[in-house]
């Protein structure tokens, strides 16, 4: 889209929307979207991003490999410890000066996501850290043959290593060694944090270690400051990393615990056993259990807790003196088991609450596998607290209080997003509908195949307060478009990043498309970029090209702009006034939006039938007259009749013979 045409829809969409509040005013000659939506122009293939979508035969990314070694300080309620960094530069380029995330920083007091917090409110939970953010210290570089110490520019939540010799292009290595400690905030922006329950404190912890920065080869180095909205955007690599812990606690981490026979009793490593062959829930510690002094090894002070996970972006834990843990067996396609695991207070152990959350952990898990990617891990927790819903690698934090079908489509979610954007690793931090949406598509398709359809109609889905909300009505009527940059978006408005695009997504599948081809194309997209780093664009391709469809259309409108659809039926005539002729009927697109058009045909004779018009109609104008082979009058023309399409004018769809 080009900017004049930018410039035009924007003016198009500054009347009549939810919020006015937040609007343009009609005497300022300023519009944020100008600097916040991206324009839809599709990207030329080359060696590093074909044409069709998919990476090319010179794609490359570079990697981080984590050791980090941490104490979760009860006591003072801190993380403390240290991280090694391995960076390979599979790059072509010369990298004189690297950048790492600090995201912790977002609690400082003068972080930019504070400064940015409107008034009233505190959507994040940023407001009022005193202690907030990292501490940083002792950073020291290896590389080659030279060891030194660095002086690090730290810019709110970035911070900068400028190189004493630059890293070389394809496979140079440097290793980077930082030590770190934090206050862990009570909300920790909605993604980790402290609940209290009757047996003592749950402490879900993420972004608790200084990270990579992204450096790609559509935006060399990724900065964009973290504010709160807009999530993640990570490396690929291996991690091996030891928490150490008060011995009365269970620590639970993504990847494969290395030392069960030091941390846990034999018991309770039986169980695990046991577990791991059992479709059914088994209980590792049971609500009588908890808080027993039996649950622990005979050992007192701390412990170390030691685990790996390779190929992933991230590891996050949590820890607990007092939760019921539970374990399944996870049924993989290719015939490799792992294991599904809960962990929750007694407070959430009820049957319509979290003692489903292992099954419904466990079915999800084998959904996703065999419909689009198989699981690469070993193990995946769902885990109970403060956090109302938050993913991590194998690690996924899950609201306490949440029972029913809101439980199960959290897990749903949560756990989704270990494809999207886990294994397939698009950029959260600019892009929140690549990764929120997808996984929202795919969370329908779980929902309708789990339990035979248990949960398929359940009507807290169509709430309007429902954060995956089916009720298009309202997404349909917000101004920003999804490519609004994610930290540029409403904070009431978000949510459409989940909702509008799933609800595109499920039109092309069902309507648009058909469930065939798009099922193949989204599959292969998932399996092209597993692993790697996809712009929207490549999505956009590789669906075009994997369906054969020309989608650009529908691209531009449902991502770039807000149009709304208005399709109605303009008038009915008879060729040559005679019925038995043929009936001239004549539709109009009334709205900016454009879809292909179903329309149900009613004669007076009783005979019905439902007639498709591509989408390629409206190429010639907002008005089409087709020629029905009717047979007697035309009693009714309903226009989409099963309320397929987000049409916001509904009382045009509908043509009745008054005579």
């Amino acid at each position: 889209m080009t900017q004049k045409i930018l410039l035009l829809f924007m003016t198009f969409i500054n009347v009549g929307f939810l919020y006015s509040q937040n609007l343009v005013s009609e005497s300022s000659r300023y519009n944020p979207m100008d600097f916040n939506v991206s324009s839809f122009n599709p990207t030329a293939g080359n060696a590093y991003r074909s044409a069709n979508g998919t990476p090319g035969p010179l794609y490359w990314q570079n990697s981080s490999d984590y050791v980090i070694h941490a104490t979760l300080s009860e006591k003072d309620t801190t993380v403390f410890g240290n991280v090694t960094i391995t960076y390979t530069n599979n790059s072509p380029d010369q990298l004189e000066y690297l950048w790492l995330q600090l995201d912790q920083n977002i609690f400082k007091p003068d972080s930019r996501s504070v400064a940015a917090t409107r008034y009233p409110g505190d959507y994040f939970g940023v407001l009022g850290n005193l202690n907030g953010g990292y501490q940083i210290k002792d950073v020291s570089i290896n590389h080659g043959e030279r060891s030194y110490s660095v002086q690090p520019i730290i810019t709110d939540t970035r911070m900068q290593i400028r190189l004493n010799t630059a890293m070389q292009p394809k496979g140079d290595r440097i290793s980077i060694k930082i030590n770190f400690s934090f206050v862990i905030p009570i909300n920790g922006a909605a993604r980790f944090g402290q609940q209290d329950t009757k047996n003592g404190v749950i402490y879900q912890i993420a972004q608790w270690y200084p990270r990579m920065c992204v450096y790609d080869d559509v935006e060399g180095w990724n900065t964009l400051p973290y504010l709160g909205l807009g999530e993640f955007y990570c490396d690929y690599g291996n991690y091996d990393y030891y928490i150490t812990a008060p011995a009365e606690m269970i620590v639970y981490g993504s990847g494969d615990l290395q030392n069960a026979q030091d941390v846990l009793t034999k018991e309770q490593i039986k169980r695990l056993s046991l577990a791991s062959k059992s479709d059914k829930t088994i209980a590792i510690i049971s609500s009588d259990e908890v808080g027993k002094p039996a649950i622990r090894p005979s050992s007192k002070g701390n412990l170390t807790w030691h685990f790996k996970m390779n190929n992933t972006r991230d590891v996050a834990f949590a820890a607990s003196k007092g939760l019921i843990w539970d374990a399944a067996k996870i049924n993989l396609p290719s015939g490799r088991k792992a294991l599904a695991m809960s962990c929750y207070p007694v407070e959430s152990a009820d049957d319509t609450a979290w003692a489903r959350s292992t099954e419904y952990l466990k079915a999800c898990i084998e959904i996703y596998s065999e419909n689009f990617f198989e699981y690469p891990w070993n193990n995946a927790v769902s885990s109970a607290g403060i956090t109302e819903g938050m993913e991590y690698p194998g690690m996924i934090f899950n609201n306490y209080k949440e029972t029913k079908a809101s439980l199960w489509f959290l897990i749903s979610h949560e756990i989704g997003h270990n494809w999207y954007p886990m294994i397939v690793g698009s950029n959260e931090r600019r892009y929140m509908w690549h990764d929120e949406g997808l996984n929202t598509y795919v969370n329908f398709i779980a929902n309708d195949i789990f339990n035979n359809g248990e949960y398929e109609t359940d009507p807290s889905y169509f709430e309007k307060d429902f954060f995956a909300s089916r009720d298009y009505t309202q997404f349909m009527q917000y101004k920003d478009p999804l490519m609004t940059m994610s930290d540029a978006m409403d904070e009431e408005q978000h949510w459409q990043f989940y909702g509008k695009t799933a609800y595109g997504l499920n039109l092309l599948r069902t309507v648009i498309v058909g469930k065939d081809r798009f099922d193949y194309a989204f599959r292969k997209y998932t399996e092209a970029w597993a692993f790697k780093h996809p712009t929207p664009y490549d999505f956009f391709q590789c669906i075009n090209n994997a369906t054969g469809e020309d989608l650009n259309w529908f691209w531009n409108e449902w991502f770039y702009t807000t149009w709304k659809l208005d399709q109605a039926v303009a008038s009915v005539s008879y060729v040559d006034n005679d019925p038995a002729k043929g009936s001239l009927i004549t539709i109009e697109n009334k709205g900016k939006m454009i879809m292909p058009v179903i329309i149900k045909m009613i004669q007076t004779n009783g005979q019905t039938e439902t007639i498709r018009l591509p989408v390629e109609i409206w190429a010639r104008g907002s008005n089409w007259t087709f020629k029905y082979a009717s047979k007697s009058k035309i009693d009714k023309v309903i226009i989409d009749p099963e309320n397929q399409f987000p049409d916001l004018e509904r009382k045009n769809n509908e043509w009745k013979n008054i005579n």
